[in-house]
């Protein structure tokens, strides 16, 4: 069976993680993404505040974090994946911002993934599509970014997975930076080529896939051995919400807003062996606190159908090869 990961948000708290660890082992998890993103949130850096916690040195952000690892360990949970704060450049930031975004934020969230013993980094790329007048402008700028990062992915074993994104246009929701997975494969590639290591991955996220129509099993299959980490979560194909699979459905009669069978395909088809990783932090806020338990459970339990449809689906091949070869 897959293991099975939730993010950290809205369960693990600074003041005793240990619980919240816990917690998440009680409900049937064995991984982590952790949430390093909640501690300079998107909306605050799109308003130009910076609330300085990472001004902090590598020390002392090692020290905030220990109980945090001993927690994980101790419940038997291993973070196999970390967010970086985003966005990692503000359009219509200052440049002071923007200058510590770059050079401070993403190094020392680097050195926190590997205090965390973290293979996995995920990392928004730059929205500049609409600013710098075109795609490959965009990339160009991400890209200097992430050379930035690499040499220190390298030294730590960190994979730096990029995601695909949405962008806001016109009051509509568009493709926006790793849309195009024929690109991200060449450029990932291209990247790892050059730094003679596995330092650049892929992090596919359903819900932001969703929204702007990609067909996931050509996606996935596409990307092959280049995802690394999953976000797994759900929408009604409008807004992103960050719900539980299957919660929205396109007609009547209940067929999924959300392609989950062809994402099972496009897993099985690459062989995938990696972390069933959640990214619905927003529904235990949505839910009574006296619910956590059984609404992760349920979560973990979705998890563990995910793990045996893919199984299943692989078993399903081998038959049909079987009866084909006789």
């Amino acid at each position: 069976m897959l293991r099975i990961g939730v993010q950290t948000k809205n369960i693990v708290i600074d003041s005793a993680p240990e619980e919240g660890f816990a917690q998440m082992r009680r409900a049937g998890f064995s991984c982590a993404d952790f949430s390093l993103n909640s501690y300079l949130s998107n909306h605050s850096l799109y308003r130009s505040e910076n609330n300085r916690f990472f001004d902090r040195s590598v020390s002392e952000l090692e020290q905030y974090f220990t109980p945090h690892k001993y927690g994980a360990q101790a419940a038997g949970i291993a973070i196999n994946q970390l967010h970086m704060p985003y966005p990692n450049y503000v359009p219509q930031g200052t440049q002071e911002l923007n200058d510590y975004l770059w050079n401070v934020v993403a190094p020392k969230s680097m050195a926190v993934c590997s205090f965390f013993d973290c293979p996995h980094l995920v990392v928004h790329g730059f929205k500049l599509a609409y600013f710098l007048g075109s795609e490959e402008a965009e990339w160009k700028r991400t890209e200097a970014f992430l050379d930035t990062l690499a040499p220190m992915a390298k030294e730590m074993g960190i994979t730096i997975c990029l995601e695909n994104l949405y962008e806001g246009l016109g009051g509509h929701l568009v493709e926006g930076p790793c849309c195009n997975a024929r690109k991200a494969a060449e450029r990932i590639d291209r990247m790892n080529e050059q730094y003679q290591a596995e330092v650049f991955g892929f992090c596919f996220d359903t819900g932001h896939a969703n929204l702007v129509g990609i067909d996931f099993e050509s996606f996935l299959t596409t990307l092959d051995h280049r995802l690394k980490v999953l976000h797994i979560h759900d929408n009604d194909g409008v807004s992103d919400l960050h719900q539980i699979p299957f919660t929205f459905t396109k007609t009547r009669e209940n067929q999924p807003s959300t392609d989950w069978n062809g994402w099972i395909r496009g897993l099985k088809k690459i062989g995938f062996d990696g972390v069933l990783s959640f990214e619905t932090a927003p529904v235990l806020a949505s839910f009574p606190e006296e619910m956590n338990m059984d609404v992760l459970s349920l979560i973990a339990r979705i998890g563990e159908y995910f793990s045996e449809a893919i199984r299943n689906e692989s078993m399903k091949e081998e038959m049909s090869y079987k009866l084909w070869e006789t």
